[in-house]
């Protein structure tokens, strides 16, 4: 984690920090702070990021989620409130989205039926898979996760201007900017010299899922269990990072009966589209 600290005056001033987390780059801006109270919050939302990471990595055998996918169809497994948590949110948000947001598309032999094989034990916050190859992949969501753990931490911590940058896909702004209302956010496509637009976000999230070229694969369709082909991009304005994790990637796989039935179910907004 690095730190640049610019003070305003003698009891405030602007704290910037950066790490890489997530398989990405977090970059955090501070507001209204004096350099003690932003290393402060910065070394706790280091600390709390990196424990959701080192927990809900589809892809590091340490993981608790790991251990999980490995574990779950031989027995029940007691997880941490924050991992049961998050897989108990993702299974209630696809009933909402028509399945187009399924955290076990990565499994072996999947289909549309894969997430029932899934139960829960609230008591417990045990979870078992009712058949082998089941895995769960939590990498489209738990960066939205992360995002509302910043948010609350610097809440609880009463900062009231700040900006969370999560790999420029999905950005929290609170407050305002130091020299004027909210906070000017582009939406330049990545890769792609479209420019997109500008939006000024006031306490609520811009996420974005995409393929920003026609070769780039790395989104699975629930409805097909394939990449999903072709150029596309949408970002969406939500209260909640969680959401907004949701719901762009599960609009961008969407098909137009699929689509609209999702815009019942969610107060959003479009940010930025182009499909």
């Amino acid at each position: 984690m690095q730190t640049l600290y610019k003070a305003i005056n003698e009891k405030n001033g602007l704290l910037y920090t950066w790490f890489e987390a997530m398989h990405t780059r977090m970059d955090i801006l501070l507001c209204g702070c004096s350099k003690k109270e932003g290393e402060h919050l910065a070394g706790l939302i280091y600390k709390e990021i990196k424990q959701l990471e080192e927990m809900a990595d589809f892809y590091n055998k340490d993981s608790e989620l790991y251990k999980l996918n490995t574990s779950a169809n031989q027995h029940p497994v007691r997880l941490s409130m924050d991992l049961f948590t998050m897989i108990d949110d993702c299974i209630v948000h696809s009933k909402r989205n028509e399945g187009c947001f399924d955290i076990t598309v990565q499994s072996h032999n999947y289909n549309k039926t894969t997430l029932s094989t899934i139960r829960l034990c609230r008591e417990e916050h045990a979870v078992f898979y009712t058949r082998r190859g089941v895995r769960i992949d939590l990498s489209g969501y738990v960066k939205g996760y992360a995002l509302d753990k910043v948010v609350d931490i610097l809440k609880r911590e009463g900062q009231e201007n700040a900006l969370i940058n999560m790999g420029n896909s999905s950005v929290f702004a609170m407050g305002n900017h130091p020299y004027g209302d909210g906070w000017k956010i582009s939406t330049t496509l990545a890769g792609n010299k479209e420019e997109g637009k500008s939006i000024v976000l006031h306490n609520n999230c811009l996420t974005t899922s995409d393929n920003h070229t026609k070769e780039r694969k790395h989104i699975i369709s629930p409805s097909t269990g394939n990449y999903l082909e072709g150029f596309g991009y949408i970002s969406v304005l939500t209260d909640r990072g969680t959401t907004g994790e949701i719901l762009s990637t599960a609009l961008l796989v969407a098909d137009p009966s699929q689509r609209e039935k999702i815009k019942k179910n969610y107060e959003f907004e479009i940010g930025y589209e182009i499909k």
